[in-house]
């Protein structure tokens, strides 16, 4: 191979759209800071002189930030992606910084709305690196949305305890450390990789069996995060075995790597090089191609990154060479179509009456006015908001239960697992129904707020190990809720206002947390640990005046945890309803034309 040759094809991997996925998977699993909450957040309560409901408020300001990402996609679609990552990148080390020099106490104690600031500047950090990863992927990858978001999302739910274990390696037992590494490391991570990401028009197959080496690979660190959890808590642990779990945890981050140099070289060498991908997103505009281009199975010279002057030859070659495995759901010729399997277009996407209807581009205001955007809405804000509560009261529900703080830290560790099992199998078994039989992802999500439903009830009981029990069934439902919601979001909606939608819908989680977590967590739980603090005071012969409300047993949230149930279970009903809105629309507009997809392809 001679050095020219070997140039080229390190330039196809640095220029393919696996390494998006690559760096997509990195950044996010640095960016779930704010689902480790439950593991700093006693520090905060303790250093701060705060109550459960001031500790609540901040958590809810934490929510919001993670969750009001409609400014990150907003920001996505006036200018490119490392924009929204850079953006992120600051708000990151300044937000976690803040709260760290509070907690230390570097400088003077803030008032409680300040320290609300810091954390949703924080949290906030987080929806621009998603959005950026989540987005841009999903354009790589249209085919495959569901796959692809599952894989992101659930990158995404481990990465809470991914940061753990590097917290254990270099922090362990220092709380406030923690929060110094959460200043620098997601940080550090989304700078390096943020001129990674691009958008690549690309003549490539759909990729199904490379996405699936990513899925096991995530699988595979899933199981072992799981165990090296487990012995943690059950054996005694130094600073070497943490070390040695973090290095073969490192190892095993650096494997998607390997397979997207793989697939690259192995597409790359059956290619011709007019064929290989492009360098700049500036030369691929953020518009579609129109429908009479796709209708030839060509694309504009401009899409294609060609430069104006090429030679009429070469540009009509490199159209030959674009498959329609490529187009979108709404970009797909209709049933009539697919009976046949005929190359004729028959665009039954234009507006006829001057309404859109489902798989077209929706814009915010022309969604909001759809009865379809409410019910995600309504049932997001159910399933959502009580996974939220839970989570953010991890500490103080495993304290109130008599469960010790390594104990605690387990929870939140496995939380992150059971997190990630949701996000990745919701979004690749949903998939898989849908390819093969058609199913309306809705149902999906109506299952998971009903199970939802029933963990809730489990943690409410009060029986030993109950928690453990309720926060794998809300953990996993919780997380299957993030990749239904965006996947559902670009077929219901379309792609072109895609960032902006689904995180317009993703306010809903803040919203229902803010309910469920102050104004009903919180609010129960001083209430009972007031009712406690009288009795003590009353009965004990000590004169020692208390320093704070705490609560112990499990009345202290059980009323908390049957709200929760019920609400879940109207969530439950809620998506039952769009379910049976979209089922014909996905069995006719999705499945049949994924189906054509597979047709043509063959051809």
């Amino acid at each position: 191979m001679s050095m020219e040759e070997f140039k080229e094809k390190i330039g196809r991997v640095i220029r393919s759209r696996w390494l998006v996925i690559v760096a997509g998977v990195w950044i996010q699993c640095t960016s779930g800071a704010s689902y480790t909450f439950g593991l700093y957040s006693e520090s905060i309560k303790s250093n701060l002189h705060y109550n459960q409901s001031s500790l609540d408020t901040m958590s809810w300001c934490k929510d919001m930030g993670a969750n009001i990402g409609i400014l990150s996609g907003v920001v996505y679609g006036m200018s490119y992606p490392w924009v929204v990552l850079l953006a992120g990148a600051l708000q990151n080390c300044v937000g976690y910084g803040m709260i760290w020099l509070s907690v230390t106490q570097r400088i003077h104690r803030p008032a409680l709305w300040q320290m609300c600031i810091f954390m949703f500047i924080a949290a906030q950090a987080q929806t621009f690196f998603n959005t950026a990863v989540v987005v841009t992927t999903v354009n790589n990858f249209p085919t495959c949305r569901g796959t692809v978001i599952g894989l992101m999302k659930g990158f995404l739910g481990l990465s809470g305890a991914i940061l753990i274990q590097i917290y254990h390696t270099m922090y362990e037992g220092d709380q406030s450390s923690y929060l110094l590494m959460l200043s620098w490391l997601p940080t550090l991570v989304s700078v390096l990789f943020m001129f990674v990401l691009h958008i690549y028009p690309t003549s490539q197959e759909d990729g199904k069996k490379t996405l699936d080496w990513f899925s096991a690979i995530a699988v595979i660190l899933a199981v072992y995060l799981m165990v090296a959890i487990i012995l943690e808590n059950v054996l005694p642990m130094d600073t070497l075995s943490y070390l040695i779990i973090c290095l073969v945890l490192l190892i095993f981050l650096l494997s998607p790597m390997l397979v997207a140099i793989k697939t690259e070289l192995d597409y790359s060498s059956i290619m011709p090089l007019y064929t290989k991908p492009l360098i700049l997103q500036e030369n691929f505009p953020k518009e579609i191609p129109s429908q009479a281009e796709i209708g030839e199975q060509r694309l504009p010279v401009r899409v294609a990154g060609i430069d104006s002057g090429i030679a009429e030859a070469d540009s009509q070659r490199i159209q030959k060479t674009l498959p329609p495995i490529s187009l979108m759901y709404s970009e797909i010729p209709q049933i009539e179509d697919v009976e046949v399997c005929s190359n004729d277009f028959n665009d039954r996407s234009q507006v006829n009456s001057g309404k859109l209807e489902r798989g077209q581009n929706f814009n915010l205001i022309q969604a909001m006015g759809t009865s379809d955007f409410w019910l995600l809405f309504m049932c997001m804000a159910c399933g959502m908001g009580s996974g939220l509560t839970t989570i953010n009261n991890m500490s103080q529900i495993g304290a109130s239960l008599g469960y010790t703080f390594t104990e605690i830290s387990t929870l939140v560790s496995l939380w992150s697992i059971w997190n990630f099992l949701g996000r990745f199998g919701a979004g690749y078994f949903s998939e898989t129904f849908l390819h093969s039989k058609g199913f309306a992802r809705p149902i999906f999500i109506a299952i998971a707020l009903f199970i939802m439903s029933s963990g809730h009830l489990v943690i409410a009981s009060g029986l030993p190990g109950s928690l453990y029990v309720g926060s794998v069934l809300i953990g996993i439902c919780y997380g299957s809720q993030w990749s239904l919601m965006p996947a559902i979001t670009s077929e219901i909606f379309g792609l072109q206002h895609f960032g902006t939608l689904f995180n317009a819908i993703a306010t809903a989680s803040p919203i229902g947390s803010y309910v469920l977590s102050v104004k009903v967590a919180g609010y129960l739980y001083d209430l009972e640990a007031e009712k406690e603090k009288h009795f003590e005071i009353v009965h004990r012969t000590s004169l020692i005046e208390l320093s704070e409300l705490t609560c112990h047993g499990s009345h202290c949230f059980r009323l908390s945890f049957f709200i929760m149930s019920a609400v879940c279970l109207l969530g439950c009903f809620i998506a039952l309803v769009l379910y049976l809105r979209t089922r014909k629309f996905y069995k006719q507009e999705i499945f049949e034309k994924i189906h054509f997809q597979s047709c043509h392809a063959e051809k």
